[in-house]
C-alpha cells in the first residue's frame, strides 16, 4: 500500500512537471504562487464545503485539486531556486516530530488532546521570530475564522470568562453600547460597537463549543435551500420572485420551511 501511494504521488508529480514544461500547457506553465494563491483559497473552501456536506467521493477529489496546488506552487518555487517539493515535505516532517514530543520524544506521555493544543502552541511560540502573541494568526484569513483563533489563543492563557454565560452577557452589553451610538447618530461608533456586537457572538459561539465558520456556512446553505423552495412554490403558483410582492414571499417561506 506504501508502495502505491507513492507510485501515485510521483505520477502525479511527472504530470505537473509535464505541464509546466516547454511542451506543456501554457496556461499552467504562465502561473505563479501569486496567480495561483486565490486558487488554493477556492479549493481549500471546496474542501470545507465536502466535509460539511459529509461527501466522501466530492472529498476525495477536493482533496486531489488542494493536493495539485501544493505540488505546483511548490515545483514553482523549485523552478525559481528557492525550494524543492522535498525540502517541503521535510520541513513538515522535522515540525511534527519536533513539535510532538510526547510521542517522539524520550519521555512519552499520554496528553490529552487540549493538552496537546497547549504543548504545540507553547513550542510554537518558542520558535517563531515574530513579535506578539497573536502574531502567527495569518493577516489574510476570513474575519470570522480570525475572531475565533484569537479567542482560542486568548483562552489558552487563561484569558477567557469562567463560562459561556459571561460572553452572552457581553452580547447584550455591546448591543446597549450600540444603540447608544445609533441614538448619538455617532457613525464611526456604530461601526465599532456592531464589530464588538459580531467579536462578542464569536466569543459565546466558541464557549458553547461551535465553530463559527461551520455553523454560518451551514446557516448559509439552509438559507439558499429555502429560498429555492420558496422560489419553486412561487413558480407552481404561476408567479416569478420579480413578480411576487413580500406577503406572497413570506407565504411561500413558510411553507418552504416545512419541506
Amino acid at each position: 500500500m506504501a508502495d502505491d501511494n507513492m507510485n501515485a504521488i510521483t505520477g502525479l508529480i511527472d504530470i505537473v512537471r509535464t505541464l509546466r514544461s516547454p511542451g506543456g500547457c501554457n496556461w499552467d506553465r504562465k502561473q505563479t504562487v501569486e496567480s495561483l494563491c486565490p486558487y488554493m483559497l477556492e479549493e481549500a473552501y471546496e474542501v470545507a464545503d465536502a466535509i460539511e456536506k459529509n461527501d466522501m467521493d466530492l472529498l476525495r477529489g477536493e482533496l486531489g485539486d488542494l493536493l495539485l496546488h501544493v505540488i505546483m506552487s511548490a515545483m514553482i518555487c523549485e523552478e525559481g531556486g528557492k525550494f524543492s517539493l522535498e525540502d517541503v515535505v521535510k520541513g513538515i516532517s522535522t515540525k511534527l516530530v519536533r513539535r510532538h514530543p510526547h510521542v517522539f520524544g524520550k519521555n512519552r506521555d499520554d496528553l490529552s488532546p487540549e493538552e496537546v493544543e497547549k504543548q504545540w502552541e507553547a513550542i510554537k511560540e518558542s520558535e517563531k521570530k515574530e513579535e506578539g502573541f497573536f502574531s502567527s494568526i495569518p493577516s489574510g484569513m476570513p474575519a470570522l475564522q480570525t475572531a475565533w483563533r484569537i479567542q482560542q489563543r486568548a483562552s489558552e492563557i487563561g484569558f477567557d470568562w469562567p463560562d459561556a454565560s459571561g460572553a452572552k452577557s457581553k452580547i447584550f452589553e455591546e448591543l446597549k453600547e450600540f444603540e447608544a451610538a445609533v441614538e448619538n447618530e455617532d457613525t464611526n461608533a456604530q461601526k465599532n460597537e456592531f464589530g464588538d456586537i459580531l467579536f462578542s457572538i464569536v466569543n459565546y459561539c466558541r464557549l458553547l463549543g461551535f465553530e463559527p465558520e461551520a455553523v454560518l456556512r451551514a446557516s448559509n446553505t439552509k438559507f439558499i435551500k429555502r429560498f429555492t423552495q420558496m422560489e419553486k412554490i412561487l413558480a407552481e403558483s404561476g408567479c416569478s420572485l420579480a413578480e411576487s410582492d413580500i406577503d406572497m414571499m413570506e407565504n411561500a417561506w413558510q411553507k418552504a420551511k416545512l419541506l
